[in-house]
């Protein structure tokens, strides 16, 4: 069966070069293709720069090439888009033409080929799923109704860690707290629940499964069969466990979370002063058949990835920075010691008033972006952009992390000074305002969890810096903060262990 298999394989492969060579010679002639690399058949432009299409290598390839490149990965167009006036091209001026999301083979598993809302094409999908998902979760009636919650958690974390007497001396591994954080932020806004502990069963399962779905995701692993539609058939086992672990996700959503929601709307009246959490909204949606089941699912599949990993990486990320940075780390501490006055716990109306403290939190996201790439747009029909034609269905990544980091556009980017946002950079923003600067995107397809995570990230770290003196291991001067990327994350590749001393007041 496997000679077959590979038989079948090597003729495709044939005909697939002879396509390629004619298309490639039809489509010189007719369209004015964005610069690159020479591509060869069938493989293109992937046996040249490999699997690991990163912000930083594809920042080498955008100085060879310029602001904007074509890669043939295979039989994909990957259009890369690398300076401030044609980011905000793809993402505002054409927002409509490059709205669309591209989806590979494993993202189709898990996004039931775009039921969902991050992954869906530009549409009239996609318009209803982000109306039905706003109000429940991304408005600042959302944050004021939940700032409370976050900050408990945020002061359970601390209460935790003093308690721990590893912590004050050989150190633990902060992010495993911080991670319980985090699903007990969003499972509140959710389904009104929280995890008592790191060791409560559903939780871990929970953990665990997440865990796999994005180490599948997010893999290099399966982009041969991805690029090249032939070689396809030799991804079925990948592809079958991707299928068993959506399966079982989306079953204990549904056994776990969904069906007590149910149970409890079955009991009390369904209007609005009845709904208590965000799912009850999206359930009320289902009823009046503006969705159905399988979207309901997915939207909780989105908030278990989007806006919980997301945030946690910039968590671990900010303390890294702070540990290393120890002048940084008692500056902020100062600032919140006369702000706020030592030991008054910081609430998400005192953000607002800690200029410091948000200038660290916009140089964590500049420097440490953990989409780097943002999600990857793509345009339904042909296109234009910078004098170019763009195919229809190019995948259009926009390498944010570069416009960020460009040495042509910010003073000493590669330094961690939140001070550039007090002083040069003042006027720039997350939001958006400032197309250099785009950690959340901009326009129809901008992540619309910056509503959320921007006071989370105040909160937290504002409590663990005034609580805590954080400090490398014994041994150590520096944390590793060597980079782990994906198809389009970018996380710390070492969960380090943190010395938390802890504050006399």
């Amino acid at each position: 069966m496997d000679l077959v298999l590979l038989e079948k394989a090597l003729l495709g492969l044939f005909a697939s070069v002879v396509v390629a060579i004619a298309v490639s010679k039809l489509r010189g002639k007719r369209l004015r293709l964005p610069p690159g690399p020479l591509p060869v058949p069938v493989f293109g432009n992937w046996l040249q720069v490999g699997d690991d299409l990163n912000h930083r290598n594809l920042s080498t390839l955008a100085r060879r090439f310029g602001d904007i490149l074509l890669l043939r990965m295979g039989q994909r167009n990957l259009v890369v888009v690398s300076s401030p006036s044609l980011a905000r091209e793809v993402l505002h001026t054409q927002g409509v033409e490059f709205g669309s999301r591209t989806r590979n083979v494993v993202f189709d598993i898990f996004t039931g080929k775009g039921q969902d809302m991050v992954f869906t094409v530009y549409g009239e999908h996609w318009r209803k799923m982000r109306r039905i998902m706003t109000v429940p979760f991304f408005t600042n009636k959302v944050v004021q109704q939940y700032r409370a919650g976050w900050e408990d958690e945020a002061a359970r974390v601390i209460a935790d860690v003093k308690a721990d007497p590893k912590a004050a001396t050989e150190g633990i591994v902060l992010r495993r707290r911080l991670q319980l954080m985090m699903y007990n932020n969003m499972y509140r806004i959710m389904f009104d629940r929280r995890f008592e502990s790191e060791e409560d069963p559903l939780f871990l399962r929970l953990r665990a499964l997440n865990g796999e779905r994005s180490r599948l995701a997010q893999s290099f692993e399966y982009n041969y069969g991805d690029f090249i539609p032939i070689l396809r058939p030799f991804l079925r086992g990948y592809l079958k466990i991707c299928k068993e672990v959506k399966e079982r996700r989306l079953q204990l959503f549904k056994d776990y979370f969904l069906e007590e929601r149910k149970n409890l709307a079955s009991t009390k009246p369904t209007d609005n002063a009845g709904l208590k959490c965000a799912i009850d909204h999206i359930l009320d949606a289902e009823k009046k058949g503006e969705i159905n089941e399988d979207n309901v699912l997915y939207i909780v599949e989105n908030i278990n990835v989007a806006a919980i990993e997301t945030t946690l990486w910039s968590i671990e990320w900010a303390i890294a920075e702070l540990v290393n940075h120890p002048e940084i780390q008692q500056k902020l501490r100062n600032e919140l010691d006369t702000v706020l006055g030592p030991g008054v716990q910081i609430t998400e109306p005192d953000t607002h008033k800690l200029p410091y403290l948000q200038a660290v939190i916009k140089e964590t996201l500049r420097l440490r972006m953990a989409i780097p790439l943002l999600v990857p747009h793509m345009n339904l029909h042909d296109a234009r952009l910078g004098g170019y034609d763009i195919p229809a269905e190019s995948k259009i990544l926009v390498n944010a992390w570069w416009l960020a980091n460009n040495p042509d556009n910010w003073k000493k980017p590669e330094e961690f000074r939140p001070e550039r946002f007090l002083q040069e950079e003042a006027k720039v923003e997350a939001s958006g305002n400032d197309s250099r600067y785009l950690p959340f995107g901009v326009g129809r397809r901008s992540c619309p969890g910056i509503i959320l995570a921007l006071p989370i990230l105040g909160i937290t770290i504002g409590r663990l810096v005034q609580n805590f003196e954080l400090l490398p291991p014994p041994g150590q001067k520096k944390l590793d903060t060597a980079e782990k990327g994906g198809q389009f994350s970018l996380h710390i590749l070492k969960h380090s262990t943190i010395v938390a001393k802890p504050r006399v007041f």
